[in-house]
């Protein structure tokens, strides 16, 4: 798999990220760190716990880190649950939440896939 059949995969914008970092070995070296980032599994406690704050947080990195990594529907996910968790405050829907696992889970596997090459 190529690095562009993998954004292809979860709907990433390959040439946005490509035109940021200017070459593909940059661009796989952070996206093979992405998926042993532990800012996801943060977003999860925090939400088991109740620690709407730290959600906050751990919501608003993983934005950050996909609007850098051309992950758009992670971002657009991640967008929302920061926006439901703005303030501290607890998101009226786990809907939020799911959105953000499944997009998550989906580029995560990609990773997978292009690091078994």
């Amino acid at each position: 798999m190529t690095l562009k059949e993998c954004f292809e995969m979860f709907g990433g914008d390959y040439e946005g990220v490509i035109s940021r970092m200017l070459k593909e070995e940059r661009v796989k070296k952070f996206i093979l760190k992405f998926k042993n980032d532990p800012t996801f599994d943060l977003l999860t406690r925090s939400l088991e716990d109740e620690n709407y704050e730290e959600a906050f947080r751990a919501a608003h990195t993983i934005k950050g880190l996909c609007q850098n990594l051309g992950f758009e529907r992670l971002y657009k996910s991640s967008y929302e649950i920061t926006e439901a968790l703005r303030g501290g405050k607890k998101p009226d829907s786990d809907s939020y939440y799911q959105q953000v696992k499944t997009d998550y889970e989906q580029i995560v596997c990609a990773i997978e896939l292009l690091d078994q090459q």
